[in-house]
């Protein structure tokens, strides 16, 4: 098999080399009718960008979208004072050419991070649990668990190997992407390899971390991950399309997505893969509207007390310009909060509070292009266009 680093920012995901083949452009399209019904008037917010703005946008985004090779996208962008923005362009379904929709329903990967790290400081605020305690108090069995505290862990500090980039693990879930994969199971692939640095020494993206800190979720929170965050996070957060599937389940509608992270690096529909090997670290849907709203709430804190929040973004140097990660959550260029990728899909969703701005990227591939995840070049395409001080940098790693 063809090795890979599994080294993408921010990413519950896996690495391959091929980029997808550029699809037939179609133009851009308003948010279809469908999406009313779901979200109302809400949906339709009143006084767009204007349209010369908005047609500049949507040729920004049509020419990344043709030369990234992106299936479908939708974007989001809401600027109080100035207006909003709802555009879907290209395809969901590449064998149909069935048109992208605003109000699909997508995997958003590793922005379920910032979902268990706020049920993680909901349960500081609880004073259940101190970010300083040690993983070992929580969790059995990992490596050096007895230095590495929860902070470690949600700043992508502990030094744990990553799981994703154990070539058996690549090779066991690429071998049979359907399967079921569970906490422990995934864990033990990357205990197999020593720990890469001290606690605290380096930032390092690491799925492992975030699996650690759902299962002391769990343990303290008395429920199964997926239940304490609907009662604690979804529920007070209003998030109504919104869910932890415990399989491979995905509500309609949404589109088919496009990986090259195969085995044989050919492009395949990972629509139906079962997410559950990223777990508290990327399994989790949502839709373009919740996500509008959860980008304020994990910005300003709405769900946690002042003194908690502050530490949330008190973020540290990635080694990365623009960059700083806090606890789980990044911050690039004034915009706060995180991106998403696993096989056939990404996603950007951040705030930026100087503008009280709110972005939204939703696409069905995870194919690089140039090295590059294609979200993140949308979001700094996006972002030159209508924030030029504050230009989404989103990268961590060099590209592979």
């Amino acid at each position: 098999m063809r090795r890979t680093s599994c080294r993408r920012p921010f990413a519950a995901t896996l690495l391959a080399a091929s980029l997808l083949a550029p699809v037939t452009a179609i133009p851009a399209t308003p948010v279809r009718a469908a999406g009313a019904d779901r979200y109302g008037e809400d949906h339709h917010p009143p006084g767009g960008l204007g349209p010369e703005l908005a047609a500049r946008l949507d040729r920004t985004i049509e020419d990344v979208r043709r030369q990234a090779g992106i299936p479908g996208v939708v974007v989001g962008l809401w600027m109080p004072g100035r207006g909003s923005y709802v555009r879907a362009t290209g395809v969901a379904d590449t064998a149909t050419r069935r048109p992208m929709a605003a109000d699909s329903f997508v995997r958003i990967g590793s922005e379920t991070k910032t979902f268990t790290v706020t049920a993680l400081l909901e349960l500081v605020d609880d004073g259940l649990v101190r970010l300083d305690d040690p993983i070992s108090a929580y969790v059995r069995g990992v490596p050096n668990g007895d230095r590495i505290t929860l902070r470690h862990l949600a700043e992508m500090r502990s030094g744990l190997f990553p799981y994703t980039s154990d070539p058996d693990f690549i090779h066991d879930l690429l071998s049979e992407p359907e399967r079921a994969f569970n906490p422990w199971e995934v864990l033990s692939y990357g205990y197999r390899h020593p720990n890469t640095f001290a606690p605290g020494e380096e930032f390092q993206y690491s799925n492992s971390n975030l699996v650690l800190l759902g299962l002391a979720v769990e343990k303290v929170g008395g429920q199964p991950l997926p239940d304490f965050l609907r009662r604690r996070v979804f529920r007070p957060a209003h998030l109504r399309h919104t869910l932890f599937p415990t399989g491979a389940e995905f509500p309609e509608p949404h589109p088919r997505g496009y990986t090259d992270q195969t085995l044989s690096g050919a492009t395949a529909d990972a629509t139906d893969w079962n997410p559950s090997w990223a777990w508290a670290a990327g399994a989790m849907i949502s839709d373009l509207q919740d996500l509008r709203h959860w980008a304020e709430v994990v910005a300003t804190g709405s769900l946690l007390s002042p003194e908690t929040q502050a530490q949330r973004l008190r973020t540290l140097p990635t080694g990365f310009p623009g960059t700083g990660y806090g606890l789980g959550i990044f911050e690039t260029n004034g915009w706060i909060g995180h991106n998403g990728s696993l096989p056939g899909y990404e996603t950007v969703t951040v705030y930026l509070p100087s503008q009280k701005a709110t972005l939204v990227i939703m696409i069905n591939t995870d194919s690089l292009s140039g090295g590059q995840e294609p979200s993140t070049l949308l979001a700094r395409a996006i972002t030159a266009v209508v924030t030029p001080d504050n230009v989404y940098a989103g990268q961590v790693v060099p590209p592979r």
